[in-house]
């Protein structure tokens, strides 16, 4: 991955000096890896860096909650999140929170409430509500993972406003290009001081001429190859750096972390 250090998960460390951060994982696409991005990235922040991590999933599909083995405590009870003002948003949130396995991932499950979460949002008139309650939670966490809905509603807009940076998992196609330009027209119009983007190629096979042409392409965006130690995340219920921490693909999210903690330091010094 040019322009990236190199190191596996398990030789990278010390706790990053960036103060608290929100990460969105964000595609208008489904089918790109954009939970398994997620739920990865939230490993090698807890792991690499050291960070309490919750990895907050809005996804109705509840993938990340899926790849880490757990289910959301009770029926239509992730949207009561945003049922009232702000301090009992705070604590509905924390009475939904749940230990992983992993040492230092959290998560915040999600369940089918989430697909009535833009009428309510709507209707509640605050538009930075997700960030306001972010920042609560940054208290706790000093990373914040964000696992979005792959549709354009009010709340991907509400996470846009609440992300101090944006993953874009892409795929290996000709039309990789005109798909971020579409995310990024899509992020400019839900706010006018939009947090930066980091474009990332998804599931890149380089025996593959079309995806070997796309990387030539592209050589500054990172990427994460096809990987079937990745399909295995879901059979084994870990992130990938669990099981297979020498593997390509842990070393590919490894070196994806330290790029972001890198685009992370730089948005704080600027």
């Amino acid at each position: 991955m040019a322009g990236l250090s190199g190191g596996s998960p398990e030789l990278s460390g010390g706790p990053s000096g960036v103060s608290g951060a929100t990460i969105a994982v964000y595609s208008v696409k489904g089918g790109v890896g954009k939970t398994t991005f997620a739920a990865n990235l939230a490993w090698c922040s807890a792991r690499i860096s050291r960070h309490k991590t919750l990895l907050w999933d809005l996804d109705a599909a509840g993938g990340s909650g899926f790849l880490y083995g757990l289910e959301s405590k009770g029926a239509k009870q992730a949207g009561e999140v945003f049922a009232h003002d702000r301090t009992s948003n705070e604590r509905a949130a924390m009475r939904l929170i749940q230990k992983t396995a992993c040492e230092r991932v959290d998560l915040l499950p999600a369940d089918e409430s989430i697909r009535a979460l833009d009428a309510r949002l709507v209707a509640i008139g605050k538009r930075r509500r997700l960030a306001k309650l972010a920042q609560a939670l940054g208290q706790q966490y000093p990373r914040i993972v964000l696992d979005c809905p792959p549709v354009i509603s009010e709340l991907s807009a509400q996470i846009v406003r609440a992300a101090d940076l944006v993953i874009v998992p892409l795929p290996p196609s000709p039309l990789s290009s005109r798909a971020f330009d579409l995310v990024v027209r899509e992020i400019a119009a839900s706010t006018r001081r939009h947090p930066p983007l980091l474009p990332v190629l998804s599931m890149v096979d380089m025996r593959r001429t079309l995806h070997r042409d796309v990387r030539e392409q592209h050589p500054d965006w990172p990427c994460v190859p096809y990987a079937s130690a990745l399909e295995q995340c879901a059979v084994q219920h870990r992130p990938v750096g669990e099981f297979a921490p020498q593997s390509p693909a842990a070393r590919a999210f490894a070196q994806l972390w330290g790029a972001i903690e890198k685009k992370l330091a730089e948005r704080k010094s600027g």
